[in-house]
């Protein structure tokens, strides 16, 4: 009876701690059914893995601020500025409608801007957050709105196209057989791993996600922290936009609207306690696969966008909710 109780807790002990991993190879196999086999082949998942890897920088820099109990919902906006700057430094200069007509910039130039602007606006955030003591939820409310306000006056809410072939190689590029995108989100992923892990940088973000004040009491300086959190959001932000502008060859007003719902979703189904001081990076992508499958689905479907919306707008509440439980129950 013992050795069954033993066994009983066990299992629930290890359902809990790996729901989400649990949960992606579930559905994995549902949509490997539902599509005949087909999700299984390596062209259909290298495809799946490509059309969530922009997605995934935006997981990783929400993921981490998340940790520290808070929220970014510029993503999509700072995403779709990043994506324009880049696009526009990397046009064809014989291009009829380049917004540099003539001018031949060197690659280098579109990736250091757009990252620079993401990370820029990124710190912006954290300062807000920080010392202007806002609300996470609504300075970034705030500067949602900026970034589209700049965008929308940079590009003259135009589509930014003809973008050079040797840009677009970025990433869509190979290695070998393998995408520059997953090779790409692999370092990236590496790097938030070993922040999060193995430096001090990490273990301050834990701290101050579990408690605040007790951080501050150790002696972490919180409110430096938190801009340092943001502004490595705001760069991965802005190395999404510069694939985003080399995967699709193009920039417009629309690229990047809703990512801050698909990275928020994944991060939450990936564990991320939205009360902070939880979640691991590897937790994160998982929650990108997973809600990959979940678009590709209902995709494959032929479930109409707006009802994937309230699907997404579903699984958030519902994680969220689970989450809040398991912590009441922790307390």
């Amino acid at each position: 009876m013992n050795k069954l109780t033993i066994n009983r807790g066990t299992i629930k002990e290890f359902g809990g701690k790996y729901t989400n991993y649990i949960t992606f190879v579930f559905l994995f196999i549902v949509l490997g059914i539902l599509t005949r086999g087909g999700s299984m082949q390596l062209t259909s998942l290298q495809n799946l893995v490509i059309a969530e890897s922009v997605r995934a920088f935006a997981a990783l820099g929400v993921g981490m601020i998340i940790i520290t109990r808070g929220i970014d919902l510029s993503i999509g906006f700072m995403v779709c500025l990043t994506t324009s700057i880049a696009a526009s430094f990397a046009q064809n200069p014989d291009y009829s409608s380049a917004m540099y007509p003539g001018v031949n910039f060197p690659l280098f130039l579109p990736i250091l801007t757009a990252i620079a602007v993401g990370t820029l606006f990124g710190a912006f955030n954290g300062v807000l957050v920080a010392y202007a003591k806002l609300p996470p939820f609504i300075a970034t409310l705030g500067t949602m709105s900026l970034a589209r306000g700049i965008q929308l006056i940079y590009t003259q809410a135009k589509v930014v196209g003809s973008v050079k072939d040797n840009y677009k190689a970025i990433a869509q590029g190979f290695i070998g057989p393998v995408p520059n995108l997953v090779i790409y989100v692999a370092v990236a992923a590496f790097i938030v791993w070993l922040i999060l892990k193995h430096t001090r940088l990490g273990t301050n973000f834990y701290a101050i996600g579990g408690n605040p004040q007790a951080a501050r009491v150790a002696g972490i300086n919180v409110e430096a922290n938190l801009v340092v959190v943001y502004a490595l959001a705001g760069f991965l932000y802005g190395v999404a936009g510069v694939l985003q502008a080399s995967r699709l060859g193009l920039a417009n007003s629309l690229t990047g609207q809703g990512m801050e719902l698909d990275a928020i979703a994944a991060v939450t189904v990936g564990g991320i306690s939205q009360s902070g001081g939880v979640g691991t990076m590897g937790g994160m992508l998982v929650g990108v696969l997973t809600m990959g499958i979940i678009n590709y689905g209902m995709t494959y479907l032929s479930i109409d966008s707006y009802y994937q919306l309230l699907v997404k707008g579903t699984i958030i509440i519902i994680a969220v909710y689970f989450d809040m439980r398991k912590n009441a129950r922790k307390a």
